[in-house]
């Protein structure tokens, strides 16, 4: 839920602008109807206007009302619209890319912003113009479904992860923000101020409940601000009840949903979150050492554990996988396929890592609870667990030569802080806060999470990533009593990252700042800022041979379908170090995951978040000896050969010995997901792991990979 309560024109005007890209984008009477009749692939015209009718009142009616009339002096409308019989396409380019400044309809004049329907589909926005052309006495010619395909194309948007919604946040950037919170709204403190407009117990928890799961994200628990603008009583009682409720239930150009329109919130709850947002926000707990030992649980002592492996099973290639909304990881033999253990973890596990030895995973939930999984157990169990805070995502353990299994360390989004444990029973050992200043305005952050964290090869070091200050912090545990901090500039907001080929260079995502920094871990400083392109999402990234600029890494983007290298070798080859040497086109934006492997030759590109079906239900990969070819797509979706659900296709992740790569078809909580094995030479169908444990499978992470941060 991201606000702008800065760039907003009066409400009157800014509202006329939603109104027109919505529906406007239809056809006017210049062009021949012999060209432009009903012959569209969504189906005969009567299909097309039973389709377009929904379409309408899901995306246009609440402005322009049903019956086309709009609404005076706030709605343009569409019955009658003299805007309607201006040049064909000109009027289709507002739908795909939204329009701004003065317009006249009807001979009343309208001056706002109004945001893009570029992120629906062609079938869509062809039913939804053919409906508005010829209802409330319009007559005007149906909107075919390849017209729609070809004038993208021409203006430059085959890819729906571009549209906007609202100015400057892709599709894919909107799916991604959009993670609800797990803090438990019943655990926070209520606060309600005389000054603002009083709200019921019921309605204050039904309010944090709501902030926490579609707001938190992008304006911080605290309100604060983070990629969002900050929502804080001083701004809000300015605007009054009114003004947020238009606000929440319409959406603003600088990227919030409309969570009214889009029927998300009923106007019952946009009432109730317009007068929240006017008191004091609710505070979550701290959440100190002595919580973190009253959660710590030794389930079993190391000196009960075994000596040696229980079994005979091959564990450097055991895949440790997250069932998302299951609250559960599977571990999964990956050269028999077999599903070896399915243990109970934290909700959502973001990420597994592995002790130095590849005998222990180590989970994080998005509920800041930390799991410890023996593998030499028959079956693998877990041994110990903590809860480090209410929320968070990154684990890490020491790698550095004589500290191996040591110690292990979690990083919180709430509290913002991070916690160093006892590597072989994670007891809580020393806590840290992130609070600070931001490394640009030097503007003191109240909440600033705790993003990726990697463990050093070159220093007994964690590098630890500060999201919303910008810093990166070099970590010293070999005295954490005495401990010692590098702090490293970088900028806003850093998020995943990994390791070039030789381990010495930390590349890692500034991804609202369309940044990748570039840390030397050796002479522990920054080597470089490189631009790059909206919204990188490396994941940990890729790392390949390019056979023209040499050893390279490579990211993906939320925002676009681009695929950048950056060249990683300042010593083989000077002329193409921290720079963007190629960029490739992938299928589209809304990209997690890249990734591929010293024995591959292929690079394999996801795109999740993408709003087309079939881009976010496939694959793409290029051939790394011919990257100019382009890429091939598999339908991995379809291969999984699994009955109704998004099926979403995510985090390519390769076995040991590179061979094969696996890939996580992920649907709903209620319907049937996968995960599928492609061979990486001939790319094609392996196998399919799937049945009723396997629910929602998201990140994948081979042991023997993981340990030696291959990628």
């Amino acid at each position: 839920m991201k606000f702008s309560l800065f760039n907003w024109q009066p409400l009157a005007v800014l509202i006329a602008a939603v109104s027109i890209a919505a529906c406007a984008p239809v056809y006017g009477q210049n062009d021949s109807a012999a060209v432009h009749t009903a012959e569209t692939s969504a189906g005969t015209f009567e299909e097309l206007m039973s389709q377009g009718k929904s379409a309408y009142e899901t995306h246009c009616g609440a402005c322009h009302q049903a019956n086309g009339q709009g609404l005076a002096g706030a709605f343009p409308p569409l019955a009658g619209s003299d805007y309607l019989e201006r040049d064909r396409e000109e009027v289709l380019s507002v739908a795909l890319f939204g329009l701004s400044g003065p317009i006249t309809v009807n001979g009343k004049e309208y001056n706002a912003v109004m945001p893009s329907m570029g992120y629906l589909s062609d079938a869509e926005l062809a039913a939804a113009m053919t409906y508005v052309f010829n209802s409330w006495g319009n007559d005007f010619a149906a909107v075919s479904f390849d017209e729609v395909a070809g004038l993208r194309v021409k203006l430059g948007q085959e890819d729906r992860a571009e549209g906007q919604r609202h100015t400057g946040a892709t599709e894919g950037e909107m799916r991604y923000q959009g993670t609800p919170s797990p803090i438990p709204a019943e655990e926070t403190k209520q606060v309600q101020s005389a000054e603002g407009p009083v709200l019921t117990e019921d309605q204050y928890a039904m309010a944090t409940q709501v902030y926490f799961e579609r707001c938190a994200g992008c304006h911080g628990v605290l309100r604060k601000g983070a990629t969002g603008t900050a929502l804080t009583p001083d701004i809000t009682r300015e605007k009054g009840v009114d003004y947020l409720k238009a606000l929440i239930t319409y959406g603003s150009p600088a990227g919030m949903p409309n969570w009214g329109t889009s029927g998300e919130l009923s106007p019952e709850q946009v009432e109730i979150m317009a007068r929240f947002l006017q008191q004091e926000p609710p505070a979550p707990p701290e959440y100190g050492l002595g919580d973190m030992k009253a959660a710590w649980k030794v389930l079993v002592a190391p000196e009960d554990r075994p000596e040696r492996p229980q079994h005979d099973r091959n564990i450097e290639n055991f895949f440790s996988v997250t069932l998302r909304d299951s609250g559960q990881v599977a571990i999964i033999d990956g050269d028999t396929k077999e599903i070896v253990s399915i243990l109970p973890t934290g909700y959502a596990v973001h990420i597994s890592r592995l002790s130095a030895s590849g005998r222990y995973v180590y989970t994080i939930g998005r509920d800041a609870k930390v799991d410890m999984i023996d593998l030499w157990m028959n079956p693998p169990q877990i041994v110990a667990e903590i809860k480090v805070g209410l929320e968070a995502r990154s684990v890490e353990t020491s790698k550095y030569k004589g500290y191996e299994d040591k110690y292990a360390i979690a990083g919180s989004y709430w509290p913002p802080q991070y916690v160093i444990m006892d590597g072989n029973t994670l007891e809580p050992l020393k806590v840290v806060s992130t609070r600070g200043m931001t490394v640009d305005t030097q503007e003191y952050h109240p909440e600033p999470r705790v993003a990726a964290i990697v463990a050093s090869h070159e220093h007994p070091e964690f590098i630890v990533n500060i999201k919303e200050t910008g810093h990166i912090l070099l970590v010293d545990y070999s005295d954490i009593d005495n401990l010692t901090v590098t702090d490293i500039g970088a900028a806003r907001f850093l998020h995943d990252g990994g390791w070039d080929r030789s381990k010495r260079y930390f590349l890692t995502a500034a991804n609202q700042s369309d940044k990748i920094a570039v840390v030397d871990s050796r002479d522990r400083d920054l080597e470089a800022l490189v631009d790059v392109d909206k919204i990188p999402h490396p994941g940990r990234g890729a790392n390949i041979d390019d056979p023209e600029f040499g050893p390279v890494w490579v990211t993906s983007a939320l925002g676009n379908d681009k695929v950048s290298f950056l060249g990683t070798d300042p010593e083989g080859h000077p002329d193409n170090a921290w720079k963007v040497v190629r960029v490739l086109n992938g299928q589209g934006g809304g990209s997690l995951f890249v990734k591929s492997h010293p024995e591959s030759r292929n690079l394999w590109v996801d795109s999740p978040l993408n709003p087309d079906e079939a881009v976010s239900q496939s694959v793409a990969v290029f051939n790394i000896d011919d990257l100019d070819a382009g890429y091939e797509v598999l339908p991995i979706a379809e291969w999984a050969d699994l009955g109704p659900g998004p099926k979403r296709v995510v985090q390519p992740e390769f076995n040991r010995a590179g061979d094969e790569v696996w890939f996580s078809v992920w649907s709903g909580q209620e319907e049937e997901s996968a995960i599928v094995v492609v061979d990486d030479e001939t790319r094609k169908l392996k196998h399919v792991i799937k049945g009723p444990d396997v629910i929602t499978p998201t990140g994948k992470f081979n042991v023997f990979n993981t340990v030696e941060d291959v990628y």
